[in-house]
């Protein structure tokens, strides 16, 4: 009973393998070419933001003296214009994000850190969470720009490697038959 509270379950089949398989393989051409996978990361999202700020701009246009027009075409100008800096000079692109990841990296493990003097329970993990946080942050901002090269890519790559090898060993989260989650 308790495990249909969370109306979710964990299922392992082989297509999660082998998804997981091809995730992996995915994440180590990625993390041996780091600058490549980093500069394919920035056109990836250049059109998507361009994508979406057109997908905005054509929506909002239907709400015409409606709420939320105004809204919508200044996100959607901000989405092309994003899009159209990012394909037009993804070095750029590049380094702002890593610019940006940097300080968020920085920013919170400063959080973590303060944090963990608020409660008992987990202190000495969340200083260490909040210790190598920082560090990373640090890592990337006192090599910034060049860390814009290896950046993009490197995080990418860890990130689908972890899931890879998180699909194989685990699975996916299914909804549970008769949970509103499920498909109707």
């Amino acid at each position: 009973m308790a495990e249909n509270a969370l109306m979710f379950e964990m299922r392992h089949s082989g297509w999660d393998v082998v998804l997981g398989l091809l995730l992996v393989v995915a994440s180590i051409v990625m993390l041996s070419h780091v600058a490549i996978s980093s500069v394919v990361s920035v056109l990836f999202l250049g059109w998507l933001a361009l994508i979406s700020g057109i997908a905005l701009l054509a929506a909002s246009l239907f709400r015409i003296r409606k709420p939320g027009f105004w809204q919508g075409m200044i996100g959607g100008a901000l989405f092309l214009v994003l899009g159209i800096g990012a394909l037009r000079n993804p070095g750029v692109g590049l380094a702002v994000l890593s610019l940006l990841a940097g300080s968020l990296f920085l920013a919170g493990g400063i959080a973590r850190l303060a944090s963990a003097f608020q409660g008992e329970h987990g202190r000495g993990l969340l200083i260490a969470n909040a210790v190598l946080t920082i560090a990373l942050g640090l890592l990337i901002l006192f090599q910034w720009p060049m860390s814009s090269m290896w950046l993009l890519g490197a995080l990418v790559g860890v990130q689908l490697l972890v899931d890879g090898l998180m699909m194989i060993f685990v699975g996916r989260l299914r909804p549970v038959p008769d949970s509103p989650f499920s498909a109707a």
